[in-house]
């Protein structure tokens, strides 16, 4: 669990484990929604309903549907579930649906209102300059996850990825990503999750990985620090205003 003595009482607030350097693991693995940027458009979560009925005929809802920690994968699989949608349909046709999934993300790409979440870049040049790989895990599918990144403008940042096309479970596509880590950074690399939800923190500790929960997403700072992440944090600007005279002063 964070150490109380390093957390902050009021706002921003930060806490770390004791012993825990959060900025001097050898690769990062980025969650993309929630934790990079936000979507304040629809586009990718009317994809799911769009490519279902234009595929299969069906209709489906997302709206009873946990989305955030999720993967595209396991929310269509739901959607289907609920929606009564025969399994043998759904298995015969989820490869359509998710490139059309793609196909229509692709098609308004230009139209995607997206921002980046407090900090990002910052934090992700200050990771590079320490010589840290840095990679991405997230639920979305990869067409869409670039998509997503070169369109908020920090794909430059990242080499690799962990992605949900063939990995329903958060965790599955976190060991891939990590595996991939290990392959660029040498087979002893230190791998750390940044994520904003509690299956972020679930899936890091599935892989016996730390990570870094930040509260930029639905989740509040205690919902966060619950589970017992390594590093919580209110937003990566927060964690960096601690971390940079630390720094300096090291140098």
């Amino acid at each position: 669990m964070p150490n109380s003595i390093q957390e902050q009482t009021g706002h921003p607030r930060v806490a770390i484990a004791s012993g825990f350097v959060w900025d001097a693991q050898n690769a990062y693995l980025f969650d993309i929604d929630g934790t990079l940027l936000r979507s304040r458009d629809r586009i990718h979560v009317n994809s799911f309903v769009q490519s279902v009925q234009r595929v299969t005929g069906f209709e489906v809802t997302l709206a009873r549907i946990v989305l955030h920690g999720s993967t595209d994968t396991a929310i269509l699989r739901e959607a289907c579930r609920q929606a009564g949608i025969p399994s043998e349909v759904v298995e015969a046709h989820t490869g359509a649906i998710l490139e059309a999934m793609c196909a229509s993300v692709t098609e308004q790409r230009h139209e995607m209102d997206l921002v980046r979440m407090p900090g990002v870049e910052d934090a992700l040049r200050h990771l590079a300059a320490k010589g840290a790989l840095l990679g991405v895990a997230t639920g979305n599918l990869e067409m869409i996850g670039w998509i997503k990144i070169e369109q908020v403008g920090l794909r430059e940042w990242f080499r690799f990825g962990g992605f949900s096309d063939k990995f329903p479970v958060r965790s599955e596509l976190v060991a891939h990503a990590a595996m991939k880590a290990r392959e660029l950074a040498g087979p002893e690399a230190r791998v750390c999750v940044v994520g904003d939800t509690p299956r972020d923190i679930e899936a890091a500790h599935a892989n016996s990985l730390p990570v870094i929960a930040i509260a930029t997403g639905r989740y509040s700072f205690e919902e966060l620090l619950a589970p017992g992440p390594e590093v919580c944090a209110t937003s990566l600007t927060d964690l960096m205003a601690q971390t940079q005279p630390q720094s300096q002063g090291a140098r």
